[in-house]
């Protein structure tokens, strides 16, 4: 099961030269303050800076009895 996709999208967000200023906005030390969103040709991607989204939650309600015995 792979986690991550194998290209994924630049982003300041996720760039190892960025730190964040607030939610929509990360502050560059080679272009300064840059929108979430956007990259430029200097981009490092740093896995830690990405949050992969939360699993879905399974639906136990449709299950019965029958289902656990053996």
């Amino acid at each position: 099961m792979q986690l991550f996709k194998k290209q994924l999208d630049p982003r300041c967000g996720h760039c190892s030269k960025s730190r964040p200023l607030n939610d929509e906005e990360v502050v560059c030390i080679k272009k300064g303050v840059m929108s979430f969103g956007s990259h430029c040709r200097s981009f490092t991607y740093d896995p830690l800076k990405r949050t992969p989204p939360r699993p879905i939650m399974a639906n136990f309600n449709k299950l019965k009895d029958e289902d656990f015995q053996l």
